[in-house]
C-alpha cells in the first residue's frame, strides 16, 4: 500500500502538469515548443513566490500605515488633553477672580493664600537649578507687580504666573525624563533601575509621598500640593537618570566618527573566515588621542593576547570598557579618570592590520554592543 502511495505522489505532478506542446505560426512558418513538467513547476513556483512577496509587502505597508495613524491619533489626543486642561484652569482662574470681586472682606486673605502657593512653587523650582536648558524653560518665580497694586491685581498676576510656571516645570521634567528613559532603553538597560525611587522638595528635603502632608507643611491647598508632588516626582526621576547617565559609558572614545568594523559576526581579516567581533573598530592616525567614555578607575594597563597594548576601566555597577591596539598609555592602574579624559594613543599593536582603536563595553562580565551605548549617548546629549 505504501509503494502505491509513493507512486501516486510521484505521478501527481505529471498528471497535474503533463508535457504540453505549443505551436506558433508566424510569417507562414510553424514553430513548436515543448513545455516539460519541470519547466511548468518552475514557472508555478516563480509565480507563487512573486505572489507571496506582494502579500508580504502589502501587509508591511498596511502595518506601517496603521502605526503612523495611531501615532498621529495619540498626538491629537494629547493636544486635545492639554487644550482642555488649559481651558479648565482658565475657567477656575476666572471664577476665583469673580469671587474676589464680589467679596471685598476676604480679598486680602485670598491674596495672601495664593502668594503662599507661589512661595511653595518657588521652593520646587529651586531644585531645577543646574539642569541643562532650565533657564530657557522656566522663568523667574516671583511676578513683577506695579506699585500699590490692588488685591485683585495681586491675585491675578500671581495665579497666572503660578499656572504658567508649574505647567512649564511639569513639561520640562517629564519630557526630559522620558528622553533619558529612551536613551537607557536604547542601551538595553532598564531605566526604572536608575531613576530615583522617591522625590524630595527643597532645602529641608521634605518627602512628597503624601500630598495632604505636603499641603500642611507648605501651607497650601491639597490640589496644588498634588501638582507640586507630580512635578517633584518627575524631577526626581530626571535627576536620577541624569546622575546614572553621567556614570555610564555613553561617551565616544575618539573624535573620529568613522567605524571600520562593527559588533557581531564578520570575516576575520587574517583567516578570512566568519568570526565574532566583540567590539567596534575606529580607524585613524597613529597617536590619535583615546579618551575614557565614562568616569571610573583604571583596572588594567598592559598587553593582552590579540589586543596588543590595552587599557581597561572599571566604571562600577558591573560596567567595564576596554581599549585595544594602543601605541602608548597615559594612565596607570588604580588611577581615577573622568569622562573625556585622555587615557592612551591610537596604534596598531597586537592582532591588527593597521592603526585603529578596538573598543569594547562589558556589563557583568559579558561583552555588549557598543553601538547601543553610543546611540544612547546621543539621546542623552539631545535631552540636554
Amino acid at each position: 500500500m505504501d509503494v502505491a502511495r509513493v507512486k501516486r505522489l510521484r505521478h501527481s505532478p505529471l498528471q497535474s502538469f503533463p508535457e504540453r506542446h505549443l505551436y506558433v505560426r508566424s510569417h507562414g512558418e510553424m514553430r513548436g515548443y515543448v513545455l516539460s513538467t519541470r519547466n511548468q513547476l518552475i514557472g508555478v513556483g516563480v509565480v507563487a513566490a512573486c505572489a507571496a512577496w506582494m502579500l508580504i509587502s502589502t501587509g508591511a505597508m498596511l502595518i506601517g500605515g496603521l502605526s503612523q495613524g495611531q501615532s498621529e491619533q495619540q498626538l491629537v489626543q494629547l493636544r486635545s488633553y492639554y487644550e482642555r486642561l488649559g481651558a479648565d484652569r482658565q475657567a477656575r482662574l476666572n471664577s476665583a477672580v469673580a469671587q474676589l470681586s464680589d467679596t471685598n472682606g476676604s480679598i486680602n486673605d485670598l491674596a495672601a493664600s495664593v502668594e503662599k502657593r507661589h512661595a511653595a512653587l518657588a521652593l520646587l523650582l529651586q531644585d531645577f537649578k543646574g539642569a541643562p536648558g532650565v533657564q530657557q524653560a522656566l522663568a523667574p518665580a516671583k511676578p513683577r507687580l506695579v506699585a500699590n497694586a490692588s488685591p485683585v491685581q495681586r491675585v491675578q498676576a500671581t495665579r497666572l504666573d503660578q499656572e504658567r510656571l508649574i505647567v512649564a516645570a511639569e513639561t520640562y521634567a517629564k519630557s526630559r525624563a522620558e528622553r533619558l528613559r529612551l536613551a537607557f532603553r536604547l542601551a538595553g538597560l532598564n531605566p526604572d533601575s536608575y531613576a530615583a525611587r522617591g522625590s524630595a522638595l527643597g532645602g529641608p528635603l521634605i518627602e512628597t509621598k503624601d500630598p495632604r502632608a505636603l499641603a500642611a507643611v507648605l501651607d497650601v491647598d491639597a490640589e496644588f500640593a498634588a501638582r507640586i508632588q507630580d512635578a517633584a516626582t518627575d524631577m526626581g526621576a530626571m535627576r536620577g537618570l541624569e546622575s546614572a547617565a553621567d556614570r555610564l559609558p555613553f561617551y565616544k572614545p575618539t573624535t573620529n566618527p568613522a567605524q571600520s568594523s562593527s559588533y557581531g559576526v564578520r570575516l576575520d581579516p587574517f583567516t578570512r573566515r566568519p568570526a565574532f567581533h566583540s567590539g567596534l573598530d575606529f580607524p585613524g592616525a597613529i597617536a590619535t588621542p583615546i579618551v575614557a567614555t565614562a568616569p571610573g578607575v583604571v583596572s588594567f594597563v598592559g598587553q593582552r593576547a590579540g589586543y596588543g597594548n590595552t587599557v581597561e576601566i572599571d566604571h562600577g555597577g558591573g560596567f567595564k570598557t576596554r581599549y585595544g591596539h594602543l601605541s602608548r598609555f597615559n594612565v596607570s592602574v588604580g588611577q581615577r579618570v573622568g569622562i573625556g579624559q585622555r587615557i592612551a594613543a591610537m596604534g596598531s599593536t597586537g592582532r591588527s592590520t593597521g592603526p585603529h582603536l578596538h573598543y569594547e563595553v562589558w556589563v557583568n562580565g559579558r561583552a555588549q554592543n557598543p553601538n547601543r551605548f553610543l546611540k544612547a549617548g546621543e539621546y542623552v546629549q539631545q535631552a540636554g
